[in-house]
């Protein structure tokens, strides 16, 4: 009997050894990535969420004519040529950016990506007449390219992009323009809700294969993609909406996914000693509150602004988050070469708070009272109920300051940013608590220049600082890196010493990932590179 059984071993084993290599192949590798959106990001290509769902929705699936580089964890990210394979300023005319767009490239619907494609996409976002017109993405591009005057086609490879203004930056600006296939708008009958759930194509290393709306989204391996040195390791990839960091981590322990983003700071410890993978690292993010300058507001005074950064214990919050923060004390780091030298080097100080509050008429008897709108979660803002009630607790014992919290979702905290003084949606806030990379110069004039207040930007604590515009507009019109370096540490130092935020923290980019996850590099950036990422 058992030289029998053995027999009957040897020949099924023959059996499966005969059968269609289709019948043996290894099980699809799936990547689980439990996010801290409330939803899945807009599927049109141009996601919403912030920089969250670009960060899943926008770069993996739908790219720009220049792309961050994300292959390196030792510098902040750089830019590298995208769908263009070149661009360059046009030395007679600086306010124009002449772009020459790579061959070959096609959609993964099969269609060309060329320059009628590029002109399409340009007008839905910044033509409210186009047929294609789309106001959700527009409104988030419009943001993000406040600069944009004009473009047009010039050949069947080079679009010319006109700004409003030198713009010496302008290349990190056209990296928040997505692009996304013309035939998609027409297979959805000309209706983008409809595009959204097609799903649309894109050209990145992933496709969208398939949308559930406020459940999920899968992308799956674009095995045609046009860069054959990044053709992704992994399948599929499984995003799913998780605003609780509780409900993230409970997932990950139990296995129903691999990978969260900002786990609770508390349970670091614990899964570290269980074997998950803890990724962290310094990056250009900081956490802060906006003041609202504009109209009657308390923070029309500066003492007012600086003496609240005198009030805040940084280093009792980071203790509070477990290390995956780092004191924030301006819109750059200390330690960047271009902090500039700015005569106020915030740190705990109660006291030079107090006095300070105390020259701008607010005391005990008259204490500093306002309402602060607040997000429950979302993209980079960590732990923002329990991070702002230390925030709460610290101010009014500290600096006797009273405030309270309007929580909201972080969508209409985003919307929020894009409004005037008074506006309904914020509900008599003062101040708000997004939170903001801080990459490059074309970020800090969209947050920080006169011309970008609220809807051309996100200048939304109206900062109007002559110093600050002089610095800039060299910095703008700056011809070699010395110069340009000199005069975005000028500008910086007004941002320090005529503070129009709060600055809090910058965060470190903390997530957990189960042991099976390789290849992962933590880039100094708030955008990862999914492409490289394997699953054992």
């Amino acid at each position: 009997m058992r030289f029998t059984l053995k027999a009957m071993g040897l020949g099924i084993a023959a059996t499966l050894m005969a059968l269609p290599a289709v019948a043996q192949q290894a099980p699809l590798k799936t990547l689980r990535i439990a996010m801290t959106a409330a939803d899945v990001p807009t599927t049109t290509g141009m996601p919403n969420n912030g920089f969250e769902g670009m960060r899943f929705l926008g770069y993996p699936v739908f790219e720009g004519l220049v792309l961050w580089d994300l292959s390196r964890a030792d510098r902040p990210a750089g830019l590298r040529p995208g769908l263009a394979e070149s661009w360059r300023q046009d030395p007679n005319d600086p306010q124009t950016w002449l772009f020459t767009l790579r061959e070959g490239v096609r959609f993964h619907d099969g269609t060309p990506f060329n320059a009628d494609a590029v002109i399409w996409n340009l007008e839905r976002y910044f033509n409210n007449q186009s047929p294609q017109f789309e106001a959700q993405g527009s409104a988030i591009t419009r943001a993000r390219i406040p600069i944009m005057e004009s473009y047009r086609k010039v050949d069947e490879r080079t679009i010319a992009f006109r700004t409003n203004r030198v713009a010496s930056y302008f290349p990190y600006m056209a990296v928040y323009i997505l692009f996304t296939s013309p035939k998609s708008f027409e297979d959805g009958g000309r209706d983008w809700a409809r595009v959204a759930a097609l799903p649309p194509a894109g050209t990145g290393p992933f496709r969208l294969s398939r949308f559930v709306p406020r459940t999920s989204a899968e992308l799956s391996k674009n095995d045609q993609y046009w860069d054959r040195t990044r053709i992704p390791r992994l399948d599929r990839v499984l995003l799913l909406p998780m605003p609780e960091a509780t409900t993230r981590l409970a997932a990950l322990r139990s296995g129903q996914v691999d990978w969260i983003e900002v786990p609770p700071p508390d349970a670091i410890p614990s899964l570290r000693q269980a074997g998950f993978n803890i990724t962290t690292g310094s990056y250009p993010h900081v956490w802060p509150w906006f003041f609202q300058m504009g109209g009657e507001t308390p923070f029309r005074d500066v003492r007012v602004r600086q003496g609240l950064n005198y009030c805040v214990d940084r280093a009792g919050l980071v203790q509070l988050l477990n290390g995956t923060a780092e004191p924030s004390v301006g819109w750059l780091k200390p330690n960047d070469p271009n902090f500039g030298t700015p005569q106020n080097r915030y740190s705990f100080d109660p006291a030079r708070g107090r006095a300070l509050l105390a020259e701008a008429g607010f005391n005990a008897q008259r204490p500093l009272s306002f309402k602060v709108m607040i997000s429950t979660s979302g993209s980079g803002q960590m732990l923002p109920l329990p991070m702002n009630e230390f925030l709460q607790q610290n101010l009014r014992q500290a600096c006797g300051v009273n405030v309270t919290f309007e929580v909201t979702e972080w969508n209409t905290l985003l919307q929020a940013t894009r409004s005037s003084p008074g506006a309904p949606v914020l509900a008599g806030s003062l101040a708000l608590n997004p939170s903001s990379p801080s990459s490059d110069p074309s970020v800090m004039a969209r947050y920080f220049l006169q011309a970008f207040v609220p809807p051309n930007g996100f200048n939304w604590p109206q900062f109007n600082d002559p110093e600050f515009e002089t610095a800039f507009a060299a910095l703008e019109r700056a011809t070699n890196e010395s110069e340009f370096n000199a005069a975005y540490a000028r500008a910086h130092t007004r941002l320090v010493d005529n503070p129009p935020w709060l600055y809090i923290v910058h965060d470190l980019n903390p997530r957990a990932m189960h042991r099976r996850v390789r290849g992962f590099t933590s880039a100094q950036s708030w955008f990862q590179d999914l492409v490289p990422v394997d699953i054992q």
